[in-house]
């Protein structure tokens, strides 16, 4: 049976399971409808304790720099979950932004990497497809001959994927952990040069979602994340100072034992570590049309104005209406979601292909593809 249509979103839904779920929205209504208020009502008082902490500023008082190249990466991976095996795949997709009106600068395509599999059965395959498709953004990244590189999400989730993979590696025994430990070393230089680059490059961090709090904290707020709070306190074309990233409560660390050049990774490590503990936050605004988005930027930009005026003019040029994060992630975005359409078609071809060439029973084979996932699943 297809997905529920737009027009008829609860048609596959028990009736009395609607009924509940609608007698339920208006709560929901009325404890939003107060926190959007409880806002309001403290949104001077909010901008002003911003203001007299020095963490209020504006970009118009930055000299301002020309229109910088951009690029968006992001990244996705996929289990297909058969009856015989599972096909794995993960992806990384660069995606160029609107191009400046003097630059004439190409990049060598394939602006991508992919990795497709199928492998045995491992219930925890998404922590090493994950690390894998962390790779990959980071390769991907430091390749990018662009001003300003947006990666979606934290900089400091690559490091917490990697170290998630790297722990099932020796468990799983599967090619995909493979493709992880021969790719480490080079996926370590990646992260090392993104987080503090020999160029005048910007690598910056764009989390969609946050629960961090280091602006509510600083200004002692409760009840509200930092991306909400800053979006209906912040005008048009402001941002706050740079404040240091709230780092975990463990150490930093990577498990590298199951790399067989482990010390020789060791100072890699160390070196990223330390870059880590520097990475600096802000929130901007470029546009009333834009929430504020969360900017995570390595330690070497946040004292340079030229340099801060590039990253913001870089965001301000990416905005567009309907549109809440900058335009090359939101297109890289969406091109990595149609992944799981993909390999289900793959599926659908390899199965067909295995099927022409067996002597067998060609039920046997249909059985053994078959996905353990319902249709619209």
């Amino acid at each position: 049976m297809d997905k529920p249509s737009e027009n008829y979103p609860f048609e596959e839904l028990p009736e009395a399971l609607v009924d509940e779920m609608l007698n339920q929205c208006d709560s929901i209504g009325d404890d939003l409808y107060t926190n959007f208020n409880q806002i309001k009502e403290h949104r001077i008082e909010f901008r002003d304790k911003l203001d007299k902490k020095g963490l209020l500023k504006r970009a118009a008082d930055i000299p301002p720099s020309e229109i910088p190249t951009t690029c968006g990466i992001d990244g996705s991976y996929v289990v297909e979950k058969l009856l015989a095996v599972d096909i794995v795949a993960t992806a990384a997709v660069a995606f160029e932004g609107l191009t400046p009106p003097s630059e004439k600068r190409e990049w060598e395509r394939p602006h991508h990497l992919v990795h497709i599999k199928n492998i045995q059965h491992y219930d925890k395959i998404s922590s090493i497809a994950g690390a894998v498709m962390a790779s990959m953004e980071l390769q991907l990244a430091e390749k990018s001959p662009h001003n300003v590189v947006f990666m979606d999400g934290s900089l400091t989730t690559p490091f917490i994927s990697l170290n998630q993979g790297l722990n099932k590696v020796e468990e799983a025994k599967n090619e995909f952990g493979e493709y992880l430990i021969n790719e480490l070393e080079k996926t370590l230089n990646a992260y090392k040069n993104i987080l503090n680059p020999s160029t005048d490059q910007i690598f910056v961090g764009v989390p969609k979602y946050t629960s961090k709090r280091e602006i509510g904290e600083e200004l002692n707020i409760e009840g509200y994340d930092d991306k909400a709070l800053l979006t209906l306190i912040l005008n048009s074309g402001e941002y706050t100072k740079h404040i240091q990233l709230k780092q975990p409560d463990q150490p930093w660390h990577l498990n590298l034992n199951p790399h067989p050049k482990e010390e020789k990774l060791e100072s890699l490590m160390e070196d990223i570590i330390a870059e880590l503990e520097k990475i600096h936050i802000i929130y901007y605004r470029p546009n009333l049309w834009t929430p504020a988005l969360r900017l995570e930027i390595p330690h070497s930009i946040i004292n340079n104005k030229e340099r801060m005026s590039i990253l913001l003019k870089a965001i301000e040029y990416q905005s567009a209406k309907g549109i809440i994060e900058p335009y090359p992630l939101y297109i890289a975005d969406r091109m990595v979601k149609h992944l799981t359409g993909g390999l289900q078609a793959i599926r659908q071809s390899t199965t067909q292909n295995i099927a022409r060439k067996y002597e067998g029973d060609v039920s046997d084979i249909f059985m053994s593809m078959h996905s353990y996932r319902t249709k619209g699943g």
